[in-house]
């Protein structure tokens, strides 16, 4: 869940590369660092910091001390995974010599064993991180006469576990090697140069001539151009990425933080979404599925895995897809997936969905669903992403660029685009008539319009906020759709302000959590008029019976509800397939509200990284 950023050839490299590095940010800031060759000398220079949310700050007031001449230069933002987060575990790491340099995303799985046969032959470590392995198993090839592409590509057979990297090498003043194994990493090309980035965020200011690595690639980049070869030394070709960012989405825009721009994006990235989903008759397209619609109607069985907010989408998608198509769906946390014996075949239809497409539980749950003879499908925001690569077939949410690690418009585009592909399936086996499709597809062609609504009342929802801001315990009850949004605003609230708060199916709350119920508790309760609607407001009243304050999303104009509650947070009137979108929005702004009045960093919560990219 690192950032890496690194350039060859281009002017000011140690700026371009610390601009990088925030663009990179929402990927780790447990600390950061910056190496560059001076070519007059002949050696590494390295700066590194550890103080979270400001470490690239303090590496710019570092940099005067930096060589006059800078050659290659890489730069590296920690998520800390093995080590302490604190300088001596930062990136970049050096070999014993200084002549290398080398920053890391991922994990190397038998670290203990390489570092043991490297401590065993002389090697001496200087920090507790798996990173440095990787930095002398280099250096034991170019010591024995490799130049630094031959060499990392010779350490990729001794690596296990998902990586990526990247390297200087003192006597190659010019030249960044970088290497993949399922983390991602891409690299462009300029007229004068190149440079080498995590993902397309960073890059996109520098140039949009970019490519993807693929798994066990080496990559070799300078002033003189970009060779690419495979593990064993063989030419191999990298894919060109098809980028359609601008460098002006992935910027706050006199937002306070991206969080808020994001929250605010909302309706446009859902009409995104939705473009061209449909035909004039209402039916559903997914062009760049893959899968046709003789293959969709022979799944008797789909299953979606994905992890946090994505798994929250899955469960509204699993409600559609059976409800609509009639096709039994299950729903399971991805990082579980893997790991148990689940039934699959090829009657089964696997859905995996992840916002950046590289999540590597989601990946490694794809990659075991088609092992074990499944068709899968991805459903992604990054184009050409992994997990796009490896499936069946993908479909995009085209939601643009996601900067805040708690995820908003990606979450509720991923909500509707699983509804658009229950149509789908319901479409393509014949389940829904002409009339319900037609009045399916007006209901999602609303949806940005509803979501637009729900907006309008953002400053009541952070006045209702405010009230709860002392708080550390919260419960978040709804039944159906309803316990989905609860669910997604538990999260939320979890991510950002940093309190206690559960989720449960209303019904179960008298099978034990009641007992936690008492004066001054808060109860966020999903009170939408759901066709549930009476029975949750009988779990409402053994709330309020047992002293619990009472918050409720409601209806608009639903005035038996807000007489029911301490607190409402209202939202417009919607159909089934899109009210559990659309009772997210206040949950989401209360949230906010909330971290925001205690002080909290929106926009990089503690000890989370935006894309997870290590088991």
């Amino acid at each position: 869940m690192c950032g890496i950023f690194g350039v060859t050839g281009l002017p000011d490299p140690l700026t371009l590369v610390a601009d990088g590095l925030r663009a990179l940010e929402y990927r780790g800031y447990d600390s950061a660092g910056i190496v560059t060759v001076d070519p007059e000398r002949g050696e590494l220079w390295r700066c590194r910091a550890a103080e979270r949310g400001r470490s690239i700050e303090k590496l710019e007031t570092k940099m005067h001390d930096a060589p006059v001449h800078r050659g290659a230069t890489l730069g590296h933002t920690r998520w800390a995974t093995h080590g302490a987060p604190n300088e001596e575990n930062a990136h970049p790491h050096v070999d014993c010599s200084g002549r290398i340099g080398l920053v890391h995303n991922g994990i190397i799985e038998n670290h203990r064993e390489l570092s043991a046969e490297l401590r065993s032959a002389g090697h001496a470590f200087s920090s507790a991180t798996d990173t440095e392995t990787f930095a002398h198993l280099v250096e034991s090839k170019v010591r024995a006469g490799a130049c630094l592409r031959e060499a990392v590509a010779a350490c990729l057979g001794s690596v296990t576990g998902d990586f990526a990297v990247a390297l200087v090498d003192a006597a190659e003043p010019h030249t960044i090697v970088a290497a993949r194994r399922t983390s991602p990493l891409i690299f462009g090309r300029t007229p004068i140069g190149a440079i080498v980035s995590s993902d397309i965020a960073a890059a996109l200011p520098t140039t949009r001539d970019l490519y993807q690595l693929g798994d066990d690639q080496v990559v070799e980049l300078s002033p003189d151009g970009v060779v690419v070869i495979d593990a064993s030394g063989a030419p191999a070709e990298a894919r060109r990425l098809a980028v359609s960012w601008s460098v002006e989405a992935a910027q706050k825009s006199g937002y306070p933080d991206f969080m808020s721009k994001e929250i605010a994006e909302q309706p446009v990235a859902l009409a995104q979404t939705l473009l061209g989903r449909f035909s004039s008759a209402g039916v559903p397209e997914l062009e760049e599925l893959a899968l046709s619609r003789r293959e969709l109607a022979g799944f008797n069985r789909v299953v979606l895995v994905a992890c946090g907010s994505s798994y929250h989408a899955c469960m509204s998608g699993r409600d559609a897809i059976e409800r609509l198509a009639k096709v039994p769906a299950e729903v399971d946390i991805a990082s579980e997936f893997r790991y148990r014996e689940a039934v699959l075949g090829a009657d089964t239809l696997v859905i995996a969905v992840s916002q950046s497409g590289e999540t590597i539980d989601t990946l490694h749950a794809l990659r075991e669903a088609r092992r074990r003879g499944a068709k899968a499908i991805a459903v992604s925001n990054v184009v050409d992403s992994v997990m796009a690569r490896e499936a069946d077939g993908v479909i995009y949410t085209h939601a643009g660029p996601e900067i805040g690690v708690a995820s908003t418009k990606c979450h509720l585009a991923q909500h509707a685009l699983l509804a658009v592909f229950a149509l789908h399936l319901a479409h393509s086996r014949g389940e829904l008539s002409g009339e319900s499709l037609a009045a399916a597809a007006a209901e999602l062609t609303a949806l940005p319009g509803l979501v637009e609504a729900a907006l309008t009342g953002s400053q009541d929802h952070a006045a209702v906020a405010r009230r709860y801001v002392g708080v550390n315990d919260f419960y978040f009850l709804g039944r159906r759709s309803g316990f989905t949004v609860a669910a997604e605003g538990a999260l939320k609230l979890k991510e950002l302000a940093y309190v206690r708060a559960e989720a449960y199916p209303a019904g179960e709350m008298k099978h034990g959590p009641i007992s936690l119920i008492e004066p001054g508790a808060v109860v966020v309760v999903i009170a939408l008029r759901d066709g549930l609607w009476e029975k949750v407001m009988g779990n409402v009243e053994e709330m309020r019976a047992r002293g619990a304050t009472v918050v409720a999303v409601c209806e608009e104009g639903d005035q038996e509800t807000e007489a029911a509650a301490d607190a409402v947070l209202k939202v417009p009137g919607a159909g089934a397939l899109v009210r559990p979108i659309v009772g997210v929005v206040p949950l989401q702004r209360f949230a906010y509200e909330i971290a925001r009045a205690r002080g909290n960093d929106v926009d990089r919560p503690r000890n989370l990284a935006k894309v997870v990219t290590v088991e």
